[in-house]
């Protein structure tokens, strides 16, 4: 099944921002035909975000720090919020929404972002930077968790939070300090995201 949406949760580097180049022009190559949407996160702020920034926007990523998009058309009702890294940036969840469609999606690098969104409305959000702990015990408990208060909480998967709203939070694909990973498997997410009644085709 091929993906309409492409959402990117940030970590796009470790510490050279330069990487980045290659790596957008290989996620660039992806098919999304409705778009290709990302956030920052903190090894990217800790490296350079100007310069991770604009390797995505040279490859036709579209980074959205503090800021939302509309879907094109049949999905003009569906907005990408996206927000800056709760630990390292100057995440502002009133920008990220401001103009917000009905239906809402909030890209986030880590499940800690939600203290920033508060009680907003959103139907689902995404996010990362937990890597599954990385390094866990058998059955998925880690052993350490990413930086962030909200990290151990919300490690990975699905969570059905208040008033309807969902968090994912994904493994990703990375490594963070150490090429190692244990019990916490690297993961992509394929989502599809349904409008309540169903009038047409999911995004």
């Amino acid at each position: 099944m091929d993906a309409d949406v492409m959402l990117l949760g940030g970590d796009f580097v470790s510490l050279r921002a330069e990487y980045a180049r290659d790596l957008a022009r290989r996620l660039a190559a992806i098919p999304a035909p409705l778009g290709r949407y990302a956030v920052l996160g903190n090894h990217d702020h800790w490296s350079d975000p100007e310069a991770v920034t604009a390797h995505l926007e040279d490859a036709g990523i579209v980074v959205l720090t503090n800021r939302g998009v509309r879907l094109p058309d049949p999905f003009a009702d569906v907005s990408i919020c996206g927000l800056d890294d709760h630990t390292t940036g100057v995440p502002d969840a009133d920008a990220a929404f401001a103009a917000a469609g009905a239906t809402r999606i909030a890209l986030m690098h880590g499940p800690s972002n939600l203290l920033d969104v508060g009680d907003r409305v959103f139907a689902v959000a995404m996010c990362g930077h937990t890597h599954g702990g990385q390094i866990a015990m058998p059955g998925g408990t880690p052993i350490k968790v990413a930086d962030g208060p909200l990290s151990r909480r919300y490690n990975a998967g699905r969570f059905d939070l208040d008033d309807g709203r969902v968090l994912l939070v994904s493994r990703g694909i990375g490594c963070s300090t150490v090429p190692v990973r244990l019990n916490s498997p690297p993961a992509v997410m394929m989502c599809t995201v349904r409008s309540a009644d169903a009038t047409h085709d999911p995004v």
